[in-house]
């Protein structure tokens, strides 16, 4: 696949999947723009892709704040003339008893986690019709939108609630060229990947937990030029975790 001339942004490049994202587009020819609200390690991610001869542009956002966001995106049409990509991926997650958890928690989780997706979403889709051939949106959800633990229901809401908005942004923006699908990642190991049991591994119907790179691989596929035809999905990456039965024997 080869991204050469595209413009790609990725929220929250600064660590984790979307650092493995953005890192994976350079390597395969687009200008990355980073956005990220943890300012070193958005410098970080730019400049691992400068020093591997690669183009990228940092720009600190709170994606949360609308005017961080419409800022994200003039700045990178104004800087490259295009917008062809969106990587929705910046989030946070809590873990916290629904007797416990504060609408003002509640809200930070909705505003970071939904919200700024619809938000980014909406401004870059304005440039990208721009283009003849429209643009592609990758949303990051959760296999947490289809099933659950308890204690996670903030977070929870905010991955169901991005797998809907998906499906409803396919249908708003199919007419400009634009598709948007989301994935849903399992367990990725963004710390020391070194460190899991080998239990850990073995729930997986893969046989090991997955890493940022395998997200990275499934939105170079989900906005590949030659897969216009894919629209309005959710693409679960989860090597097979939430397909497994887990009855004890």
């Amino acid at each position: 696949m080869d991204f050469s001339n595209r413009t790609v942004i990725v929220t929250g490049a600064g660590n984790g999947i979307g650092r493995g994202a953005a890192l994976l587009y350079a390597e395969k020819g687009a200008r990355v723009v980073i956005a990220d609200i943890d300012e070193p390690a958005g410098v970080q991610t730019a400049a691992s892709i400068k020093e591997q001869g690669g183009e990228a542009l940092f720009m600190k956002t709170d994606v949360r704040v609308e005017a961080d966001i419409i800022r994200l995106m003039e700045t990178a049409y104004q800087t490259y003339g295009r917008i062809d990509i969106l990587i929705n991926n910046a989030g946070k997650s809590r873990s916290k008893s629904p007797y416990e958890l504060s609408v003002e928690e509640w809200d930070d989780m909705i505003n970071t986690n939904l919200r700024s997706v619809f938000l980014c979403s909406r401004e870059a889709a304005k440039y990208m019709r721009r283009n003849e051939e429209g643009g592609a949106i990758v949303n990051i959800a959760s296999t947490r939108a289809l099933m659950s633990e308890p204690n996670w229901e903030a977070y929870a809401a905010t991955k169901g609630g991005i797998v809907a908005l998906t499906h409803a942004l396919a249908a708003s923006l199919g007419k400009d060229r634009i598709m948007v699908n989301a994935i849903s990642p399992g367990w990725i190991e963004t710390g020391d990947y070194a460190k899991l049991r080998p239990v850990d591994h073995e729930q997986h119907l893969s046989g090991r937990v997955g890493k940022p790179e395998d997200i990275a691989r499934a939105c170079l596929y989900l906005t590949d030029k030659a897969n216009d035809f894919v629209t309005g999905i959710n693409l679960v990456v989860d090597g097979g975790m939430t397909r497994k039965m887990i009855y004890v024997e």
